[in-house]
This record gives structure tokens, C-alpha cells and sequence, in this order.
């Protein structure tokens, strides 16, 4: 690939001509013994001609290993314009190719992306999500510029979730507590409560139904909670965690919560349960206290903060166990690294982000998030982390075009074309909100971001990309 900033399309062309040349067998007077069958050759231009021309490009057409013919190709960009009078006709489209390349019949194919969660977002919700879902439809036989994808299109649905910003760095500032009380406070009634059950006193019922214990689902937004049941199965462990990631304010917080739990472990004070296979410091210590043998522990450096983390961390993978996969498997086990486990971590959320997405914005039934999280299950087995990664499900457009069918469309497309094999030729004529090429220049990008209000209707800008090509064939 050429890279011409300065653009001078005449040079461009004359690139484009020189590579026709060496590939062409009858230019005998070049003398070249062997002609070798060169790589497809795109030049990229700045758009300064009045074609606003970003890409001139050629390629070989080949019959074994013999050069037959080149292909040519050419794109103009413009925009970006709210002016639907700049758009292209349809009609005109078709006969332009039938001129061009003395077609009697062509067939036309569509395409359209349109941005689910932004529309969804206008709906009548409080909730909010940081993945971007976006769906994909293509269909034959197109009736109009900007026609809305009919129900026999085929639609795949696109999800990128985002992870929260501590995740992505592994950075995160230290959280406000959530609660009035104090985690020293929290932890002795903890404490207490199960000192008096081991004495024999029931308190089971503690202050009122709004201090219970609930599943956090990984310490999500409460939108996220409400999809999911409350585990009844907490141990002591993941009630302590549920306690402290609310109420901890300081590393000394935890110092101290910490040191009133060993404390009491030492003195017999409680026998709390936790959940077999727990493998968190704090669980192998509750292990040895049913044993009367508990190793010394000096809290100081990382070990309070790592201790809260592997507790956190076991919550959290049966949580996640709970929620969508229904038992014990890769994700969470604990014969692997702290900071792998963090990683698989990461993975389950990435897929209850899209799991919360697709269920709270988009509605989606188990027919359709069944299939869907069985692939995210499956990729996060064999790779690993990719925030870039974009899950893909096929889906029936019925299922999501009440979200698109009254909203513009990021990129639409139609695809006019003849001929077969290698004498099929396209002409592709697109619009799109976003620039079609990295290297757009244009007085209207500082445009883009806004909106051209017609009446009481926002028109999108959208840059108009056509795509043309031709072929010559070596006699």
C-alpha cells in the first residue's frame, strides 16, 4: 500500500498504470523473461480532486497462474451531510452499472448496522450499561435508498462489553463506604451473633429484613441484582465479605476486622461454617481452628488486603456459578494463580455484562441468551481476556427491529452487481455516521458530532461512500 498525503492524482493513477504494465504479457518490449504475478496494489489518496477520491486500487485476475486481466477499483468519500438531496438515487445506481459495464441484469444486496443500546436507552429505564450492542442485517433485492431491513433479512447481533475501569487497570480508588456503621461494628455483631447461636440463643432475626445479608451478584448495579435470585447458601466467609466491601473505609479497618476474627478463632469464641473447597487464607484458618491448631498470622503489608480479595474473589465465582453457569468448572478453580483467578474473574463479567444487556435492554427470552452465553462460556475456556473481543449470535430480526425500525442507521449499504466469477463486477454505494476511512479529510468533520433538526426530527450526518470498478482483460 502507497500512502500519498499530498495527494496528486495524477501520480496516482500513473502508479496504477505502471503496476497494469508489468503485469500485462504482451508489453513484450519491457522484456521481462518471467512476469510475476504482483500483490493487489491500493494507493491511498488525501480526497483533493473533485472526485474526493481516498483509495485507488488494482488487482490481478488469474487463470491458474496466468495474469488474464486487472481489476480497478475506485472510492470517493464525501460528507459529512444531513441533506437527503446529495443521496443517490437508487434507480440511477443501476443503470449507471448496466452502462458501465453493459449489464442487462443486475441483482442488488443490502446491509444495515444499527446501534441497539443507544435506542434502547430512550426507553422508559433507569437502568444504564457500558457494553455497546449493535446489529447487523443483510438482504437481497433492495427497493430504496435507506429501506429498513424487512423480517427475511439475516441478522447477527454484536455485543463489546466494557469492563469497569479497576478492572481494566487493576487500579481502583478506594470506595466510600455504603453504610452509616462502621466494619469493626459490623464484624463484632457478626461475631456475636455467631458466638450466641454456639451458646445456644437464637438471633437468627437481626434488627430488621433490610439489614439482611444479600447475594451482591459480584457487587454489580442493583439492575444487575434484580435478574438473579438471592443464594441462601452464604458461608461465613461470603457474609463477612458482604459486610466488609460495604463498610471498610481504611487499610486499618481491616487490620482490625481481621484481628477480631483470629481472635476469636484462637479463644474457640465461634466455629463458623464455609463452604467446602473454600481455599482463601481466611478459610484454611477457620479449617485449623476446627482443629484446635491455627499457623500465626501477621497482618501487616499486603496479607489484610489480599485477604479480603480471596474472600471477595470466592464470593464472587459462586455468585457468578449461580447466576448462569450451574456448576463448579474453569472459572472458578483454585489450583491456579491469585492473579489468573482475577483474570477469570474479569471473563465472568464480561459475559454478565452481556447476559444484563441483552436481558434488560433488549428482552431477550432463554432461547436467545442460551445459546449466546454458551459461545462467550466456550471463548473465555480456550482464550484469554479480550476487552476488543465482539461476541457475535445469530437472531431473528423480529426479536430486536422494534429497536431499529424507527431509528436511523449507523451504516446502510446496497451492493449492485453482474457477471459471474471472476468477470463479476460491484458497484457499492454507502452511508455511514462515522468517516468510512482513517485518513478522511473534510471542512465538515467538526460537523459530525452534531445534528441537523428538521421540524421536530434529528437527521444523522452521514458521509456518502461509492465504490466503483472496472476490469481490463489481456487478449
Amino acid at each position: 500500500m502507497l500512502n500519498f498525503v499530498n495527494d496528486y492524482s495524477f501520480i496516482s493513477r500513473q502508479l496504477i498504470s505502471l503496476y497494469t504494465l508489468a503485469q500485462n504479457p504482451n508489453m513484450t518490449h519491457l522484456k521481462i523473461s518471467k512476469p510475476v504475478v504482483l500483490p493487489p496494489l491500493w494507493v491511498r489518496c488525501d480526497s483533493s480532486d473533485p472526485e474526493h477520491t481516498c483509495w485507488l486500487g488494482a488487482e490481478p485476475l488469474k487463470n491458474g497462474n496466468k495474469i488474464t486481466g486487472i481489476s480497478f477499483h475506485i472510492v470517493t468519500c464525501n460528507g459529512p451531510t444531513a441533506d437527503k438531496t446529495c443521496f443517490a438515487n437508487l434507480e440511477d445506481l443501476k443503470k449507471a452499472h448496466k452502462f458501465r459495464h453493459r449489464s442487462s441484469i443486475v441483482a442488488t444486496k443490502g446491509f444495515a448496522q444499527y446501534e441497539l443500546i443507544r435506542s434502547t436507552t430512550l426507553e422508559d429505564t433507569v437502568a444504564e450499561s457500558e457494553s455497546n450492542i449493535y446489529v447487523d442485517l443483510t438482504w437481497n433485492i433492495v427497493d430504496k435508498i435507506l429501506q429498513t431491513p424487512p423480517l427475511t433479512a439475516v441478522a447477527t447481533l454484536f455485543n463489546t462489553p466494557v469492563l469497569a475501569e479497576g478492572l481494566k487497570t487493576g487500579v481502583t480508588d478506594w470506595p466510600e463506604p455504603l453504610v452509616a456503621e462502621s466494619a469493626v461494628e459490623l464484624v463484632k455483631e457478626l461475631l456475636n451473633d455467631l458466638k450466641n447461636k454456639l451458646d445456644g440463643f437464637n438471633t437468627s432475626v437481626h434488627k430488621n429484613d433490610a439489614e439482611k445479608v444479600q447475594c451482591d451478584s459480584a457487587a454489580v448495579d442493583s439492575s444487575i441484582k434484580s435478574l438473579f435470585s438471592e443464594r441462601g447458601d452464604l458461608d461465613f466467609a461470603e457474609q463477612l465479605w458482604c459486610k466488609m466491601r460495604r463498610s471498610v473505609a481504611s487499610y486499618q479497618d481491616l487490620v482490625e476486622c481481621f484481628t477480631l476474627i483470629i481472635k476469636s478463632l484462637e479463644h474457640d469464641e465461634i466455629q463458623p461454617w464455609i463452604h467446602q473447597g473454600s481455599s482463601s487464607l481466611l478459610s484454611k484458618l477457620i479449617q485449623q481452628s476446627y482443629r484446635g491448631a491455627m499457623e500465626a498470622i501477621s497482618l501487616s503489608g499486603v496479607t489484610p488486603i489480599q485477604m479480603l480479595l480471596e474472600i471477595g474473589l470466592d464470593k464472587m465465582k459462586k455468585d457468578y456459578v449461580s447466576c448462569f453457569i450451574g456448576k463448579p468448572d474453569y472459572f472458578i478453580s483454585t489450583s491456579v494463580e491469585l492473579q489468573e483467578q482475577v483474570h477469570r474473574i474479569q471473563k465472568l463479567h464480561h459475559m454478565l455484562e452481556i447476559l444484563v444487556s441483552c436481558t434488560v435492554f433488549l428482552h431477550f427470552k432463554h432461547e436467545n441468551l442460551f445459546p449466546l452465553m454458551q459461545s462467550c462460556i466456550k471463548y473465555y475456556k480456550e482464550n484469554p481476556l479480550n476487552e476488543k473481543h465482539v461476541f457475535q449470535l445469530p437472531i431473528r430480526p423480529a426479536v430486536v427491529n422494534k429497536f431499529y425500525q424507527n431509528d436511523h442507521a449507523q451504516i446502510w449499504r446496497v451492493e449492485i452487481n453482474s457477471g459471474h466469477g471472476q468477470k463479476e463486477v460491484k458497484t457499492v454505494w454507502q452511508l455511514s455516521t462515522s468517516p468510512p476511512v482513517e485518513h478522511m479529510t473534510s471542512n465538515n468533520l467538526e460537523l459530525l458530532c452534531d445534528t441537523t433538526v428538521n421540524g421536530n426530527t434529528e437527521e444523522s450526518m452521514y458521509f456518502i461512500t461509492m465504490a466503483k470498478c472496472s476490469q481490463v482483460h489481456f487478449a
